[in-house]
């Protein structure tokens, strides 16, 4: 059987999508599984054990987009798929699940778009606290021959490969910084996709500086995205003339591609960060995790990992707006995450350290 999965985007969606990577492949182990995805999240699925190809869809923009898709569709049509599952449901996605040609096609009954599949499974509209990877497990019911079953995160676990290689190259920059096997690494990322879901600069400042004050051997390292850097380097400068003389606490290591920021959880003792991409990279390791929830559930966000793994969802109780849907803040304050405390985040952080880890 030759089977086509499709989730092009975002980086947390894709990395919620390796759980029923590895189930198709056990389920069908002679198949060949190819996977669709957009540039910012091949990382994630690159390398994959139980893949056997990652095709990257160009991100393109107009007249290029239609270019670019046609040709994506001849060389879909070309492969000449037994099954598409459309893990995505967008209306990029789901054309290109028809190119395919599959004649079994699956997907989603999004209004407008169900015509595109030969087999649909109904998705429940509005904000629900049920797992992401729950809801894309409905897809997999409606394959023919599927041998049923519930996803367990024991069994199947969000994964990412991690490259020799990368791993090497953080260790170096590790060491040229000064820091040693003894030193505790903390991991925070500031970054987020859209202002709904970033926590304020003065509670990251706090933050930094609360958790390097309470063990001198820590090195508090920041992260974000690309548009987020100015953000990380002022949090990073006012944490460093609050410490004074601890200030080499908090050191400066530059930007992590994904590979390398999945390489430097794997090496440190805590990643804290708000429900975005980067939080779902450090799921796939075992390092303990502090998840700052605003307008977002972790009943529905969580990491999903082996239940061994130390896992921390920090959010601001009683809010008769939350969740929401991320397009307007009714209040208008951004009141989830404006009132949610540092110190409320740094005693999750400081429990999560001392939870002794399984075996």
């Amino acid at each position: 059987m030759n089977i086509l999965l499709i989730r092009l985007r975002l980086i947390g969606d894709v990395v919620f999508t390796t759980p029923v990577v590895r189930a198709v492949k056990r389920a069908f182990p002679e198949a060949h599984l190819t996977y669709l995805v957009e540039p910012d999240a091949a990382p994630i699925v690159a390398g994959n054990p139980h893949l056997d190809e990652v095709i990257v869809a160009p991100k393109s923009r107009g007249v290029q987009r239609l270019r670019d898709d046609l040709a994506l569709a001849r060389r879909l049509r070309a492969e000449r798929f037994d099954l598409a599952v459309d893990l995505h449901g967008g209306p990029r996605s789901s054309l290109l699940a028809r190119a395919s040609g599959a004649p079994q096609r699956i997907g989603y009954d999004v209004k407008g778009r169900s015509w595109l599949y030969t087999r649909t499974v109904h998705r429940r509209p509005g904000l629900h606290p049920r797992h992401s990877v729950v809801n894309q497990w409905d897809l997999l019911s409606a394959i023919e021959g599927w041998p049923g079953g519930d996803p367990d995160p024991s069994l199947d676990a969000v994964e990412m490969p991690l490259d020799p290689a990368v791993s090497a190259r953080v260790s170096e920059r590790l060491q040229r910084a000064g820091i040693g096997a003894e030193d505790a690494l903390v991991v925070i990322h500031v970054s987020a996709g859209n202002p709904f879901r970033r926590w304020p600069e003065p509670a990251f400042i706090r933050l930094v500086v609360g958790l390097a004050l309470a063990d001198e051997r820590r090195r508090i390292v920041l992260s974000s995205g690309p548009s987020d850097r100015p953000a990380a380097a002022r949090i990073a400068a006012a944490a460093r003339q609050e410490l004074g003389g601890r200030a080499p606490q908090v050191p400066e290591l530059g930007e992590f591609n994904l590979a390398e920021l999945k390489a430097l959880v794997v090496r440190s003792a805590l990643f804290v960060g708000g429900d975005t991409g980067p939080l779902h990279v450090a799921a796939t390791t075992m390092t303990p995790i502090v998840g700052i929830y605003g307008p977002t559930l972790a009943e529905r966000s969580a990491p999903w990992r082996d239940p061994r793994a130390v896992s921390e969802a920090v959010h601001v109780e009683g809010l008769p707006c939350r969740p929401c849907d991320q397009r307007v803040c009714e209040p208008g304050d951004y009141r989830c995450l404006t009132t949610l405390t540092p110190e409320k985040v740094m005693a999750a952080a400081e429990r999560a350290m001392k939870t002794p880890r399984s075996a």
